[in-house]
C-alpha cells in the first residue's frame, strides 16, 4: 500500500492515459494484484491503493479525516486473516487401505481351541483381544483424523484441483527456469478464472436451494465470515448514540450497576406509592420494569 501517484487511472474501467500509468496497470495485472480502494483518497483523484494477490484477504476499506499537514485522507482497512484452528492429533483405522484378506488368514492360522483351551470368559477375551490387535496392526494402517480446516471448500471439484496443482507446478517450473513467463500467466488466469466461476455456481446452486437445503447455505455463510462482530452502536442514558468501545462499555456497565443502586429502588418506591393495599390485589410487575 502507498501513495502511487496515479491520478489518471480509472480503475473501474481498468485505463489509462499517461503511458506510465498503463505500465503501472500492466505491471499490476502480470503480477496479479489485486486493487481494492474505491474511493479517492487526495481532492477526487485515487493515489493511496491498497494492493493485495489474494481476493478477500482485505476487508472493510474506509477513509477518514487527514493526518496531520497531509492533505490525503487516511486509508483504514483490515487484514481478514482465518483463524487457525489446532490439527487434530487423534488417529483412525484406515479400512479403505485394509488387507481383510491378510487379516482373515492371521486369525485363521492360530489354534483356538487350544488356546482357549480351561480359560475362563475374560481370560479368554484377553487372548482373542490380543491376537485381534496383532493382526490388526499388520493389516489396517493408520490415518490422522482431519480436522475442519483441512476440508476441501464446497467450491473445490476434481477438476479445478488438478488446476490448482498445475497452477502450482507451472510457478515451480518458472522460478527453476523451466517455464516461460507469458506460459505460467497463461496457466494462472486460467486457474483463477475456472475458481471464480466455481464460487459463483455455488453461491447460485446454495440461493437456488435455500428452502430446502438451509444448513448448506448457513454453513456457506458462517465459512465466509471471518471475524465475529463487535458489540453495535447502543443509546446512553441522554439519548444520544454512542459508538465507540470505550464509550459502549461505559453504558453496559452503567446499565449492569444500575440494578444495584438506588435508581431501581426510587423507581419501584414511585410506582407503589400513593396506593393502598391493604384491600386490593397485591401489584403485578410488567417485563418493561424486569
Amino acid at each position: 500500500m502507498g501513495d502511487f501517484n496515479h491520478p489518471d487511472i480509472c480503475w473501474r474501467d481498468n485505463a489509462a492515459e499517461r503511458k506510465q500509468s498503463r505500465k503501472f496497470l500492466e505491471c499490476v495485472d502480470d503480477n496479479f494484484l489485486l486493487q481494492v480502494t474505491e474511493e479517492p483518497t487526495r481532492r477526487g483523484a485515487m493515489l493511496d491503493l491498497i494492493l493485495t494477490n489474494k481476493e478477500g484477504l482485505v476487508g472493510d476499506v474506509k477513509l477518514k479525516g487527514s493526518l496531520g499537514c497531509s492533505d490525503h485522507k487516511m486509508v483504514e482497512f483490515r487484514i481478514l486473516r482465518a483463524v487457525r484452528r489446532a490439527l487434530s492429533k487423534l488417529t483412525t483405522l484406515d479400512f479403505r487401505r485394509a488387507d481383510f484378506g491378510l487379516f482373515r488368514d492371521l486369525l485363521g492360522r492360530i489354534p483356538w481351541d487350544k488356546a482357549l483351551e480351561g480359560r475362563g470368559a475374560q481370560d479368554s477375551w484377553l487372548i482373542f483381544k490380543g491376537h485381534l490387535l496383532q493382526a490388526q496392526e499388520r493389516c489396517i494402517p493408520t490415518k490422522r483424523k482431519s480436522s475442519k480446516s483441512t476440508k476441501r471448500p464446497p467450491w473445490m471439484n476434481k477438476e479445478l484441483l488438478g488446476k490448482v496443482k498445475q497452477k502450482k507446478v507451472a510457478y515451480r517450473g518458472w522460478k527453476q527456469g523451466q517455464v516461460a513467463w507469458e506460459e505460467y500467466r497463461e496457466t494462472v488466469r486460467a486457474a483463477r478464472e475456472q475458481v471464480r466461476k466455481a464460487k459463483v455456481l455455488i453461491e447460485i446452486s446454495l440461493a437456488r436451494d435455500v428452502k430446502d437445503n438451509k444448513k448448506s447455505f448457513y454453513r456457506y455463510v458462517s465459512d465466509k465470515r471471518r471475524m465475529r462482530e463487535n458489540v453495535g452502536p447502543l443509546w446512553n442514558e441522554t439519548g444520544d448514540l454512542v459508538s465507540q468501545d470505550m464509550e459502549k462499555a461505559e453504558v453496559l456497565n452503567n446499565f449492569f450497576a444500575s440494578v444495584f443502586t438506588d435508581k431501581c429502588v426510587s423507581h419501584s418506591a414511585q410506582v407503589t406509592e400513593g396506593r393502598g393495599w391493604e384491600n386490593a390485589e397485591p401489584p403485578t410487575v410488567g417485563e418493561d420494569q424486569v
